[in-house]
Order: structure tokens, then sequence, then C-alpha cells
């Protein structure tokens, strides 16, 4: 890597890491790798404004509710209570109009508004896919059944290796069989048979918790990125299920592990437009699909890290479906960084020199994901901090943008450092507007990353990490797996803030936040359960 010059080397060396690697008696190896920029370094202001616009359109006519009950009060309060009474019982008799009009104002306000509030959005239960243990592997297993495939040399074999023994994943993941296959596996059969396994196990689950019939469900969103076949999956599970003609179904490809919270905001819109209905919002990947046989290092990096899973969640907008209900979403923040052409391509499907198609990550993955996840959270920030830690942000921008910006231009002269001092804002702490998080298990080291710069504890982090390990990077599916291993844990009480991240070709970063309306006890049915008291364990 060609070192920077100029002004801008400083900035460039702090987002790089070193680490020594094959250390010999005599001699070894230094590897330098990109990490996520530092989030306590710079907030984009446009992105803390966009938050308060969210937050003024959803709220701003509550704030008019305690102005005009103070005003009326004090009105009251100059009154005694013979006064009051006289005045109510000569405008009945001789005003009767300009009562029955304030009244009908009343109504028609009262009205307004409950017809124009959001319809709220419960979450009633959720099911995540266990495969059989027929289709679990060790870390060598995995290495054994990619040189039993014959498609690997030695050499990429080794790579894959050291990337496994680094990546955070256990021995007991799961890969479709047929990735030790010497014929080709990323075939519509082998995809569909492996669609059908793990979403028919996901959704016959969901129907056995929540006690609901497939024809009650009126909202059918899927999201699987690779696998997109025709018909699509959402018409396999239709035409599986036997559910009702005028169902409402969406199939989302392409838009890669963030697609989960996205098939999510769609839902919640349909069903916002759709009263008294049920969605059903199914999240999974193929593995065996998306198996790629060449030599292409940056492309061999997916077959070490995805594994087998799939989500599915109900979800309602039925006020009488409240008590049953355990979560009620609060908040979608969607950022999306394609306009960049770096961030565009940064995760890519393409062809190799073999012709061999494979997804591409890009060595610059760190660095892009870092700034959509600092324009996520500082949008996120206005609708969920404390005001106290609002009003400190909020102080801090004043001083960045206008003291810092005078002293600037009285001595333009002046120290680097000073200048960094004045200009660094302050970062929220977010583990206060958060009890629970659920951050996309995708590695081990982009957990590292995101515990640093977000100044997260080993316990906010510890979920997400014990899915990495048990399940591997799942997709768009594993922020479930990840808060059913809180539920397992019953680590969830009434009114705790949950906070599910995730990220994704594109490049995406979004953000679903849920309350729990009642304290989960350990559930019955939970992939967790038979495995609960080896974890947590170290990595």
């Amino acid at each position: 890597m060609a070192a920077a010059g100029g002004g801008g080397g400083g900035g460039e060396q702090e987002q790089l890491s070193t680490e020594i690697v094959n250390r010999g008696s005599q001699s070894f190896s230094v590897r330098v790798r990109r990490r996520l920029p530092d989030l306590l370094q710079s907030v984009n202001l446009k992105y803390v404004k966009l938050g308060y616009h969210y937050l003024i359109n959803h709220a701003m006519y509550l704030a008019t509710v305690p102005v005009m009950v103070l005003l009326f009060s004090a009105q009251l309060g100059s009154l005694s209570k013979e006064e009051l009474w006289d005045r109510v019982w000569v405008s009945a008799r001789y005003d009767l109009a300009t009562v029955l009009a304030s009244f009908g104002v009343f109504v028609f306000t009262l009205s307004v508004y409950f017809m124009s509030r959001p319809r709220p959005i419960y979450l009633i239960d959720f099911a995540c896919f266990k495969p059989a243990d027929d289709l679990k592997v060790t870390k060598e297993q995995f290495i054994e059944m990619a040189r039993e495939s014959g498609k690997f040399d030695e050499e990429s074999l080794e790579f894959q290796k050291r990337i496994l023994d680094a990546s955070g994943l256990g021995d007991e993941t799961y890969v479709p069989r047929t990735i030790a296959s010497r014929a080709n596996c990323s075939t519509m059969k082998e995809g569909r048979e492996e669609a059908g396994m793990v979403i028919f196990g996901a959704l016959d689950e969901l129907f056995q918790k929540t006690r609901i019939r497939a024809k009650d469900v009126g909202i059918l969103v899927v999201n699987c990125s690779i696998f997109n076949p025709t018909p699509s999956l959402s018409a396999m599970i239709i035409n599986h299920y036997k559910m009702r003609g005028n169902i409402l179904s969406f199939n989302l490809g392409g838009m890669g592990c963030s697609a989960g919270i996205i098939a999510l905001d769609l839902a919640r819109d349909m069903l916002q437009a759709n009263p008294n209905n049920f969605a059903v919002v199914v999240s999974t990947e193929m593995v065996g699909y998306n198996w790629y046989p060449g030599r292409d290092r940056s492309m061999l990096i997916p077959n070490c890290f995805f594994r087998m899973g799939c989500s599915a969640v109900l979800l309602s907008n039925r006020r009488r479906d409240f008590p049953r209900a355990k979560y009620r979403l609060e908040h979608i923040v969607r950022t999306h960084k394609g306009a960049d052409d770096r961030s565009f391509r940064c995760v890519y499907q393409e062809e190799d020199e073999q012709r061999f198609k494979g997804l591409k990550v890009s060595r610059e993955l760190m660095e892009i994901g870092g700034d959509a996840l600092k324009t996520n959270i500082t949008t996120l920030g206005p609708l969920v901090l404390p005001v106290s830690e609002q009003l400190l942000f909020f102080m801090t921008l004043i001083k960045r943008y206008f003291i810092g910006g005078k002293k600037e231009g009285r001595s333009s002269s002046g120290s680097n450092s000073s200048r960094a001092s004045i200009s660094k804002p302050y970062i929220p702490d977010y583990k206060l507007a958060f009890e629970h998080f659920c951050v996309h298990a995708s590695s081990k080291r982009v957990l590292d990353e995101l515990q640093r710069n977000l100044e997260l504890s080993d316990v906010n982090l510890e979920a997400s990490r014990m899915t990495l390990h048990r399940f591997g990077n799942t997709s768009s599916s594993s922020i479930w797996y990840e808060l059913a291993y809180l539920e397992a844990k019953e680590k969830i009480r009434r009114g705790d803030r949950v906070w599910q991240l995730a990220f994704g070709s594109g490049f995406k970063c979004n953000s679903a936040v849920w309350k729990s309306m009642r304290r989960i006890r350990k559930p019955t049915s939970n992939p967790w359960l038979h495995c609960l008291e080896r974890y947590p364990q170290p990595l």
C-alpha cells in the first residue's frame, strides 16, 4: 500500500492498524489494515438536522398540548368556584350556540388527532430457523468439504483457513452439504431446495407460536439478496401455504445484509395504509447458491463467513393485539450511500477471470461502512437520546461552528492540534438510549471496531458476538438470532429499548428501534435453548 503524502497523511495513517504476522526466528511480516474511521472526530451537521426534522414531523403537534393546558389552567385558576359556575351556567343559557360550536370544534380536533396518529406497529412474535444437526460443521470440516469439492488449490484453501481462524465463527455453524460436491452447486434446483428448507422451517415455527393461520396474513415481504428465482420466493410461500388471493406480497432482492430492516420498513408502511392486518417479514440468504468456486481472494471471503439461517417476523396493527404483543416499533432510520462510486462497488457481485460468479469485497469496506454508520447514528440520535445528551451535543455543535470558526479566522496559522480540539464534537452516549444492542454479526473484526468507536461494553455486544460464534453470518436474519439470544437469556424487561443495527451492500446502514411491551420470559421454542448453558463464552 502506498504511503499517503501531503497534509492528509496524518489522517490517513490514523485509519490504519498494524499486525505482526508470519513471525519466524529471523524474520516477520507486518500487515497493514484499514479500520473504521474514528466517529469521535467528525459529525456532519446536515444529518443532525435530518434527525431533528424526523423528530419535529412526528412530535411537534404534542408540543402545543402542554401550552394549551397551561393557558386554560391559568384562566380557571383566576376564578372562584361560584364565578366559574356562573360563567358556565350563563353561557349555557344565553349563548348556547357558542357552547355547541366550541364543543364541536373540540370533538373535531380530537377526532382529527386520533385519526392522523400513526397506527402502532406491534411485533407479536418471531422465529429463527435452526437447521438439522447433520448440516453442522466445524472449521476443520468446512475446509475438508472445500478440499473434497476439488474446486480450490492449496493456496486458496490455506487462505480460507486463515480467514476462518480470525473470523469469530465457532464449530457449530451450518452449511448445505452440496458445497462438498464436485458438481456445480449454484443451480436453481439447489437454491430452491435450500430456500424451501429454511423459509418453511421458520414460517412453520412462527405460525405454531402465534397460532394464526396462513390465510390470516394480509401482507407478505420477503428479502433474499442473491437468490431471486421466477416465480419469486414470496410466490413460493403463497403457493406452499395456500394463502389468500388478495394478499399484498413483495420480494426484495440484491439489497444485502441490511435488507431485513428495509423489509421491515416496507411492512410498516403497508400496515399504516391497510388497517386491521397481519404482516409477515421473511429474511434469509442462500449459502449454496452464493458459493464461489474460484481463486480470487476478495471473492473467497464470503465463503468463510456466510452460513444458513432464516427469520420470520409477525407484525400487526390491530389494537386488540396489544396485550399479547412483545414489542412496539418505535423508529426506523435508513441511510444509503449508493450515490458514491466507492460505496456502490465496495460489495459487488461479478465474474472473476475464470468466469466464476461471486461476491467481491473491497479493501475499503471498513472505511465506507464507518462513514455510513456515522451518518445513520447521527440521524438517529435526536429521536432516541435523552434531553441531557442532546443539550450537550447541541452546545458543542454551537461551539464548533461559531466560536471555532472565529478563532480559525483570527489565527489561520494556528496549530492543527488546537483547531482539532475546537472542532471535536461531543458524541452522545448511546448506552443511555438503549438497554440492548443487536448489531449485525458480520465478522469479529467489524464488531471489535464498532465496539471501540461507539464505546460499547462487552455486555452490549454479547448477543452479536455469540450469534456470530454459534450461527455465523446469517446475513439479514442475524439481528433476529441476536434478539432470540436476549430472549433466551431472559434479559428483556418491560419498557426496555432494543436497537437493531444492520449494514450491507449499496452501501446501506439501517436502524430499527423497538420498545418491549412486557417482560419476556424464556420461550419454549428458540434456536438457543439446546446450547444456552454454554454461552456466553470467550472468543
